[in-house]
């Protein structure tokens, strides 16, 4: 049987009493599977009831349209640059800048050049239910 390209040799566990990344390791393996060739990829990396980090690769260019996350996020730029829309405001985030957001606020993300992004979703008391209503990917 042959694994199928795209698919990870193995889930490493999503929460636990640690967890540790290199995020540069993590971001250069996104780059190498066969979804980065539509420009975008993502991983998540930990996963409790009441908070979600996920690792996203971006393309210049790439876009991910307005949408609203149930809880509070935060988004660290690694590398790269992005525009995130937000509040009636356009925030350009650079590498080493951070954004929060309070929880359903409506937002929209585009890649100015190849980005390396760190997404951190965060429920109040845990209620962790869906990370996005059906206004659009459940990425951010």
């Amino acid at each position: 049987m042959t694994a199928v390209a795209h698919r990870r040799p193995h889930t490493p566990p999503l929460a636990s009493p640690f967890l540790e990344f290199d995020l540069t390791l993590e971001t250069d393996r996104l780059h190498g599977e066969t979804t980065w060739n539509t420009g975008q990829n993502a991983r998540t990396l930990i996963k409790y009831d009441d908070l979600h980090v996920v690792l996203m690769a971006l393309e210049a260019g790439a876009k991910i349209p307005a949408h609203k996350a149930n809880g509070r996020i935060t988004v660290q730029v690694l590398s790269g640059h992005i525009r995130l829309n937000a509040s009636e405001r356009a925030f350009d985030l650079l590498p080493g800048s951070l954004l929060a957001l309070d929880h359903r606020a409506p937002h929209d993300l585009e890649a100015v050049e190849e980005s390396a992004v760190l997404l951190t979703i965060a429920w109040p008391g845990g209620r962790h239910e869906s990370i996005n209503d059906n206004d659009g990917p459940s990425q951010t």
